[in-house]
């Protein structure tokens, strides 16, 4: 008990700052949910909902970039589990833009593990006339750095391995997701787009979008199609937005306990992917960078525990990922724990602060709830 009433203040202090309006968080461990707890408001007060909306436990939030190992990077791996690909493929070998000698040799990993050498961000809806061209785009971006000697996370690579998957599949997106996870899952409130009739379970989040237009203010000083209103049951980034609402970088929408049923699959005893691909989720991929990166995930290691979201609560070989909307997932594969953390940040407006510090005294507290 007192280790929930830790969280509950941590959570308190920060919806008291002004950091965060609400957030629920869930712990799991050996396929047991052993705490689910919501606090705040999922909603302001606000024009569009008066007296505003509790977060509930069953409220669906815009998880960003959890899209990337929930979807992006679960799905990646069973195309490699039959064989539809390799991660020792080069990219050019699916899209024949890449065929460049700066790209030539950039592999399916070295994309997973975000040490392609590609710049973090760019507003491909301001800089790409049509979305059927962001490829070709992408391919005619100049690198930062050579492929595998650095790591900068990127959206841009997560955007081309969801595009790799359509092409491998032969279907959009998020038709993969629903018929490779959501549905053997049996989940019923997680997917793209999420239909309009929802709009009072999902958390809001910010209105309009002045996080990214100062990002973009260098070229979008013209841009005449940035959104004003609150930003509430569609998604909040950009790009994402531009390209449909379906991408392997951002899009998706969950709960707390649907995201648990997915993060379960990166567990002993996964109905979707085969044991051995369970190693390659905290293995550190890009040894010699200052970042440690698994297929997919950010992963810690007996050096980084004060650098990652984890902190030092989380053992070595722990792995996880955040979500610019203020969502986290950690998973501890060997203790069989699941740490879910989710929060609309960006709600009524975009706050700075210290979303890592938040996280990481959560899973300090909450790493001792287990020895409830």
């Amino acid at each position: 008990m007192k280790n929930i009433i830790e969280i509950d203040q941590l959570l308190a202090d920060s919806i008291e700052r002004s950091e965060i309006p609400g957030a629920v968080y869930l712990l799991a461990e050996g396929k047991e949910v052993r705490l689910h707890r919501a606090v705040g408001q999922a909603v302001m007060p606000c024009i569009e909902c008066p007296e505003g909306y509790p977060t509930l436990l069953d409220t669906i939030y815009d998880v960003a970039s959890l899209t990337k190992p929930l979807i992006t990077t679960l799905l990646l791996v069973k195309a490699v589990e039959n064989g539809l690909l390799s991660f020792d493929d080069p990219i050019y070998k699916f899209f024949p833009e890449f065929n460049r000698e700066d790209k030539v040799k950039i592999t399916v990993r070295q994309l997973a593990t975000h040490s392609a050498g590609f710049p973090a961000w760019q507003p491909l809806y301001i800089l790409v006339k049509d979305k059927t061209q962001v490829i070709n785009f992408i391919a005619e971006q100049p690198l930062l750095y050579e492929p595998s000697k650095k790591v900068i996370y990127t959206d841009l690579g997560f955007i081309i391995l969801g595009k790799l998957l359509e092409a491998i599949f032969g279907n959009p997106l998020d038709q993969i997701a629903s018929e490779e996870i959501f549905i053997p899952l049996g989940l019923a409130s997680t997917f793209f787009n999420p239909p309009k009739r929802l709009r009072w379970q999902i958390a809001a989040s910010e209105r309009g979008n002045k996080f990214e237009k100062a990002m973009a203010a260098d070229v979008g000083a013209n841009y005449q199609k940035w959104r004003n209103e609150l930003i509430w049951g569609e998604v909040h980034d950009t790009n994402a937005l531009f390209l449909g609402g379906i991408t392997g970088h951002a899009g998706l929408f969950s709960t707390a306990l649907e995201i648990y049923k997915i993060a379960e699959e990166f567990l002993r005893g996964s109905r979707l992917l085969k044991e051995e691909s369970l190693l390659l989720f905290s293995r550190n991929f890009t040894l010699g960078c200052q970042d440690a990166r698994s297929i997919g995930w950010a992963v810690t290691t007996d050096e980084n525990g004060d650098e990652t979201s984890a902190g030092r609560a989380l053992q070595a070989g722990s792995f996880g990922h955040t979500g610019f909307t203020g969502v986290s997932l950690w998973i501890e594969p060997d203790k069989e724990r699941i740490y879910i953390l989710l929060t609309n940040r960006t709600h009524p407006v975009y706050k700075e602060f210290n979303a890592n510090e938040l996280r990481r005294r959560f899973h300090t507290i909450a790493q001792k709830a287990f020895y409830l």
